[in-house]
């Protein structure tokens, strides 16, 4: 079992800054992937962003290119979303998802975060 654990989150106001992190902690996993997504209210999850440790991959979504920045540490299993002129469009929970080989059960899984709020108001 792997546990993600998101921290960060706050009220800001438009074009602020505020800075996420996500730890990933639990006996036996390979990260392979970490990233963020987020859920507005009356909104599906969407992605936002993500990095792949062993290619050293980015990718963002084209609504936060430019403004967001994913970084971490894989040996800490602990990744970061630096997000930087915020609007209030921004405004939704968090998600932390790993995606982690897990040697206990011998296959990849998923694991996500709790979420944490981040609100901007106008």
């Amino acid at each position: 079992q792997v546990r993600l654990v998101e921290s960060g989150g706050g009220a800001v106001q438009a074009g602020g800054s505020l800075r996420l992190s996500c730890a990933a902690s639990g006996r036996s996993f390979s990260s392979e992937t970490m990233g963020w997504f987020r859920q507005a209210p009356g909104k599906a999850r969407e992605f936002v962003a993500s990095i792949r440790w062993n290619y050293g991959h980015i990718y963002y979504s084209d609504s936060v290119k430019g403004r967001f920045t994913i970084s971490g540490d894989n040996a800490k299993s602990t990744v970061y979303l630096q997000m930087n002129s915020l609007k209030p469009e921004d405004t939704a929970v968090y998600y932390c998802k790993a995606h982690v080989w897990d040697y206990g059960l011998g296959y990849a899984m998923d694991y996500w975060g709790k979420g944490t709020l981040v609100t901007v108001s106008s």
